[in-house]
C-alpha cells in the first residue's frame, strides 16, 4: 500500500510557525512527507528542514516526497533523541519545530501493520517494526498490569473486564490477531457502551501506547524540542487525544510560567522569567472544510509555543 497521509491543520502549521526562509526546522514525525514538503517549499536555498521518524516505512515515502527539495533530508530516528540528532549534524539551536502526534492515516489502513480493529491481522502495532509487539503485551502482562494500562491510556471504564477476558481466553490459546482482541472486548463491553461508540477504540489505542512507549517519548521529546529552538523559535504540537493534549498543554503552561515565590511576598525573590510564549491562547482546530475533506482531523488540536530570550535552565 502507498504512504498516503493527508496532513492536519497544514495551513494553521504552516502560519504558526512563523517560517524563516533561511531557517532551519525540524518535522519530528515526518509520515509521509505532507507537512515537510510544505515547511521545505518556503525555504531558500540556505534554509534546511530534517525530517525525523521512527517507522522505516515513513522514512521512505518522506524521502521519496522530499526528493525535489535539496535542502530537506529525511532521518530515521525518534524525536526523543532530538538532542543526539542535532549534535551530530552540529546544530546548536534551531527556528522552529513541529511534532504531528499519535498513528498515521496509513497505519491505520496497512492492515498488516496491527493497528485497526476493522480488519484481521496480526496484533502487532509497531510503530519502529521493531521490539516488543501488541501480542506480546496481551500475552504475557499480568491482569493487574493490562487493566492498568487501558485505564490509565485508553480511559476505559471496563478495563478490568477487558483485562479479565484477556487473560481467561490466552489460557486456551493465545490472541494473535486484531480481530480475536476485538471481539474480546466487544464481549467484555456492556450492549448498551457498544451500541453508543465502537469499544475497541479505547483498549486498541492503550495497547499502542504501551507498545510505543508514547508518553515517554513525548515527554523526552517535547522537552529536548523547546530546548532547542533559539529565542523567537517555535514549537508546534499536533495531538489526537485528551491524554496527549493534557502533556503538551501542562508543559506548554510550566515553560510560560514567571515568578513562583508565594502569593504573599512582597516582591519576586526567585528571578524566574517565563520561558515561553503562547502563540495561540487556546488550541487551534479544523475547520468545517477540513473537516468534510479528512475526517480524522476531526479531534486533531494544535498548541503553538515561542520561546522567550529569557531562558532559566
Amino acid at each position: 500500500m502507498e504512504f498516503v497521509h493527508i496532513p492536519v491543520l497544514l495551513d494553521q502549521c504552516i502560519e504558526g510557525l512563523n517560517i524563516n526562509p533561511d531557517g532551519i526546522y525540524i518535522d519530528c514525525t515526518a509520515g509521509g512527507g505532507g507537512h515537510s514538503s510544505a515547511i521545505a517549499a518556503r525555504l531558500s536555498e540556505k534554509g534546511r528542514l530534517y525530517s525525523l521518524d521512527r517507522d522505516p516505512d515513513a522514512v521512505k515515502a518522506a524521502s521519496a516526497r522530499l526528493a525535489e527539495f535539496p535542502n530537506a533530508r529525511v532521518i530515521h530516528r525518534n524525536y526523543s533523541e532530538l538532542d543526539a540528532v542535532l549534535a551530530e549534524l552540529e546544530i546548536e539551536a534551531v527556528d522552529g519545530i513541529l511534532m504531528d502526534l499519535g498513528v498515521s492515516s496509513y497505519q491505520l489502513d496497512e492492515e498488516s501493520r496491527g493497528f485497526s480493529y476493522h480488519a484481521d491481522a496480526p496484533l502487532d502495532m509497531r510503530m519502529s517494526q521493531t521490539g516488543m509487539s501488541a501480542a506480546d503485551i496481551v500475552n504475557t502482562f499480568s491482569e493487574q498490569e493490562l487493566a492498568k494500562i487501558i485505564f490509565e491510556y485508553g480511559e476505559e471504564k471496563f478495563s478490568r473486564k477487558i483485562a479479565a477476558n484477556i487473560v481467561k481466553a490466552r489460557e486456551i490459546a493465545p490472541i494473535e490477531t486484531t480481530l480475536q482482541l476485538a471481539d474480546l472486548i466487544r464481549e467484555s463491553v456492556p450492549q448498551k457502551a457498544r451500541r453508543e461508540k465502537n469499544p475497541c477504540k479505547k483498549t486498541f489505542q492503550a495497547i499502542r501506547i504501551a507498545v510505543n512507549g508514547e508518553f515517554d517519548h513525548l515527554s523526552e521529546g517535547l522537552n529536548k524540542a523547546f530546548a532547542a529552538l533559539k529565542p523567537g523559535g517555535r514549537l508546534a504540537v499536533i495531538t489526537f487525544h485528551s491524554l496527549e493534549d493534557r502533556i503538551v498543554k501542562q508543559r506548554f503552561a510550566g515553560w510560560c510560567k514567571g515568578c513562583i515565590c508565594p502569593p504573599d511576598f512582597p516582591q519576586c525573590v526567585c528571578g524566574r522569567k517565563p520561558q515561553g510564549i503562547l502563540v495561540n491562547r487556546k488550541p487551534l482546530e479544523a475547520d468545517s472544510k477540513e473537516l468534510e475533506n479528512n475526517n480524522r482531523s476531526r479531534s486533531a488540536k494544535l498548541r503553538i509555543i515561542e520561546r522567550s530570550a529569557y531562558c532559566n535552565g
